[in-house]
């Protein structure tokens, strides 16, 4: 998979060379480190997940691939763990060549002789930055004297790189099927511990502990679990509220697996059962979330699956109450939604790309225009409704109730796959899974 990667990157790169770095270590807190995770681009190219790792393509040049990577130390992995070094890079990882680390200012001038072009991006890393532009300088004074090309023209490496990760391989797709199975158990395990008196966290415990016996990494990023009047609250993680009888709890929580990850959001009653008010709202969310990924169709634009999901969401929204007008007059919704009148209720996107990322890279427009869908795209759609509890306009039998239905849905040539549909979300299937039927 990672070969076939790198053989499409290089056709693209033409007659360029690109240098690609991984992500640096971060301190939590002192001199506590987080678990290391390395840069997509890097695992995507080699599937090299260690820190201190450099990626150099040459086109045309004796050795195309190059890698800089740390070099076996047995006192340091002692206490940081095994290295596969450079040995292990060739052997491995498909590296043509490979150099340890702290060769890399040393050897990249000379390597990068012969180049015009050279993709790289600049301010991630200021003492990166200075590293290449010391490097160019060198091969630059070089050049006097053997005449070869020096790098003066810089291009960000996503252009072509992130382009190329937005339509997933049959190898990717099936990643992320595995991580989208895994996150379904979780979801199913975690709906059948909630109960009132129980509290966010342990939904969490119980998540990110099945991802990690299930063989995945862990989450693809910090899970969302917010009870009661927290579920309006999009990005809440503090996840340490006890889940009362009469609540909903919203849960945003997706597995990485072999680095690439999932994202699922459902929202379900913590007594086991919606009341009439939480059961009309949550089926508005439904109902957009199902139009919505019926859009999800080659050849169709993306900006469609966002529309659709809108006009359905606005539409309930003045049926229950939240919205005045005639649900049933076209034009009124469309000056609803002109007017932006539903982001009080609906502020954020229904979709964006997913991979290695939770967000992933490529681009959601060309030439000014919304960009098709194509078979192999993976993206999330994700409507959902969030009534402020202090909002005195609403209809106080909605005040504090936040829904979000979410799934990863790949677009094929047959139409949407629902990666994540083992995950329960009519009314019926939610109340008797968290029943523990």
């Amino acid at each position: 998979m990672h070969a076939r990667h790198r053989a499409h990157f290089l056709s693209a790169l033409g007659e360029d060379a690109a240098l690609i770095f991984t992500h640096a270590h971060h301190l939590r807190n002192g001199d506590a480190e987080y678990r290391f995770r390395g840069s997509s681009d890097v695992l995507y190219l080699s599937g090299w997940a260690q820190a201190e790792c450099a990626l150099l393509f040459r086109p045309g040049a004796d050795a195309p691939f190059v890698m800089f990577v740390q070099a076996r130390d047995p006192k340091m992995e002692v206490w940081t763990g095994r290295r596969p070094g450079p040995e292990g890079a060739m052997e491995r990882f498909g590296a043509d060549e490979a150099f340890p680390w702290e060769e890399l200012a040393d050897k990249l001038p000379s390597l990068l002789q012969g180049y015009r072009n050279l993709h790289y991006r600049f301010a991630e890393d200021m003492d990166r930055d200075r590293m290449l532009v010391g490097a160019i300088a060198k091969a630059r004074r070089a050049a006097r004297r053997n005449g070869l090309a020096v790098p003066d023209a810089f291009f960000d490496p996503g252009r072509i790189l992130h382009e190329l990760r937005l339509v997933k391989s049959s190898e990717e797709l099936d990643l992320m099927q595995k991580a989208a199975d895994i996150t379904a158990e979780a979801h199913c395990r975690a709906m059948k511990l909630t109960a009132p008196g129980v509290h966010e966290y342990a939904l969490e415990a119980e998540i990110e502990g099945h991802f990690r016996r299930s063989g995945g990494n862990g989450p693809g990023y910090t899970t969302i679990v917010g009870g009661g009047v927290n579920a309006t609250i999009l990005h809440y993680i503090e996840n340490q509220d006890v889940l009362n009888d009469g609540d909903l709890v919203c849960v945003d929580a997706g597995c990485e697996y072999g680095f690439y990850t999932a994202d699922v959001t459902r929202t379900w009653p913590v007594s086991g059962r919606f009341n009439e008010d939480q059961k009309a709202l949550y089926q508005v969310v439904l109902d957009a979330q199902i139009a919505a990924i019926d859009c999800v169709r080659v050849g169709r634009p993306v900006k469609d699956v966002h529309d659709v999901a809108t006009r359905v969401l606005t539409e309930g929204m003045v049926r229950l109450g939240l919205l005045e007008g005639d649900a049933e007059d076209p034009a009124h919704i469309a000056q609803l939604i002109d007017d932006e009148a539903h982001k009080r209720f609906y502020m954020h996107g229904t979709s964006h790309w997913l991979g290695l990322d939770v967000h992933d890279v490529g681009a959601y427009h060309q030439e000014g225009e919304s960009r098709v869908l194509e078979a192999g795209m993976v993206l999330t759609i994700e409507p959902g409704l969030y009534v402020a509890p202090d909002d005195e306009e609403a209809p106080i039998a909605y005040r504090g109730i936040g829904i979000r239905i979410e799934d990863d849905v790949a677009v094929t040539a047959e139409g949407p796959r629902v990666l994540t549909s083992a995950v329960p979300k009519t009314v019926e299937a939610v109340e008797a899974m968290v029943a523990g039927a």
